[in-house]
């Protein structure tokens, strides 16, 4: 028998639902990752921030999409160092590897 749709004329904020939910798909070490987004720019800087954004997250690498070849080229170079100011503004070794790819910023 399927249960009817509750009428419910309230709305639930979307936040509050994956808060419940991400503890049981996530482990706690992977949520402190999703803090990449949030503190992208001040770890990186504004110019870079401007030509680079983070896309995804797997295991401990980071998937950034880049404006153009030229940026990526550039970024290439410096992956240690975005690397280490990364994990020095998440408080935690969480990327271990970067990977650059032209995507929209």
């Amino acid at each position: 028998m399927m249960n009817k749709r509750r009428n419910n004329k309230t709305f639930t904020n979307l936040g509050d639902v994956l808060g419940k939910l991400m503890p049981q798909y996530r482990p706690a070490t992977d949520r402190g990752l999703l803090r990449v987004w949030d503190l992208w720019e001040q770890a990186v800087g504004g110019d870079i921030a401007a030509n680079a954004r983070p896309a995804a997250v797997k295991a401990n690498m980071l998937l950034v999409h880049v404006s153009n070849s030229t940026w990526l080229h550039h970024l290439r170079f410096m992956e240690q160092d975005l690397t280490a100011r990364l994990n020095a503004a998440l408080g935690q070794d969480a990327i271990g590897k970067m990977r650059f790819k032209i995507g929209p910023v």
